[in-house]
């Protein structure tokens, strides 16, 4: 059977485009031109300008290496701590599965 691609849900295309437009907002806080950053990241100028426009087909870790190079992989880090939020909170004590099957 062929590898059909579906298409991208609105949902991860609206969040690539706001992260995009973030990432682009740091690069210029810090006064960083998009070469700069990309050189820093060790991606191509391209693939920086992808992430900027919010193309969500760009490998995990190019946006890894992206925020690297603009100080901001911890932030990442912090926002997708399970540990931060109620729902974590209330099953870290509980014994999770080692995988969940559908």
């Amino acid at each position: 059977m062929a590898n059909v691609r579906r298409p991208t849900p609105f949902a991860v295309q609206s969040a690539a485009a706001q992260i995009g437009a973030h990432v682009a907002t740091w690069r210029k806080m810090q006064r960083l031109t998009a070469q700069q950053v990309a050189e820093r990241a060790g991606v191509s100028r391209s693939s920086l300008s992808k992430v900027e426009n919010g193309d969500p087909s760009v490998g995990f870790e190019t946006i890894l290496r992206i925020s690297r190079a603009l100080g901001i992989l911890q932030q990442w880090e912090d926002a997708l701590d399970p540990l931060a939020t109620d729902l974590g909170r209330a099953r870290a004590e509980e014994r999770l599965p080692k995988r969940v099957r559908s």
